[in-house]
């Protein structure tokens, strides 16, 4: 399972740099224009994305920042909410990349931010989520952008395998 965890974390990196370069195109009106998106604009769906993996990434890791609110906005200006995606995919590619298959296979615990209970199951099925929770808000701003008469770029999987090889093989 571990190469496909390397290539979900390479996948997720090629991703946001893709997606905020469209982002960086639009107006600051139009990037923080109220979209009815879950997290209502570019703006608030991009923060949301960091906002979940840094939760995640500190329920993985026990390091780093882990905000208590969802909809909480890190960073007011893109270009500093860039950096700070930037940094947390590196951090993201590192951590994949000291899992072991018996990591994967072993339990991880934590507490879950929308109530008072603790969750214990195996990371794998954890980190699945995670990287699909990404795509999924992916998917919401890629709308966003689309909206506004954009070509927002391919987020697909197959483009990314083919540049880098990953998953290939």
């Amino acid at each position: 399972m571990k190469p496909l965890f390397t290539m979900l974390a390479g996948y997720n990196a090629w991703c946001n740099r893709r997606l905020y370069d469209a982002a960086s195109e639009l107006s600051d009106e139009d990037y923080r224009a109220d979209r009815g998106a879950f997290f209502k604009s570019l703006h608030g769906t991009l923060n949301h994305i960091l906002v979940a993996d840094r939760i995640w990434l500190r329920r993985f890791t026990g390091e780093g920042d882990a905000p208590t609110r969802l909809d909480a906005i890190l960073f007011d200006e893109l270009e500093h909410l860039r950096q700070a995606r930037e940094a947390e995919d590196a951090r993201i590619v590192a951590y994949v990349d000291r899992l072991s298959e018996s990591d994967l296979s072993g339990p991880i615990r934590y507490n879950l931010i929308s109530r008072p209970e603790t969750v214990e199951q195996p990371l794998a099925p954890a980190l699945l989520h995670f990287f699909n929770h990404q795509t999924h808000h992916r998917g919401q701003a890629h709308c966003i952008l689309t909206g506004f008469g954009r070509e927002a770029p391919s987020l697909d999987l197959v483009p990314f395998q083919r540049e880098t090889g990953m998953g290939m093989a």
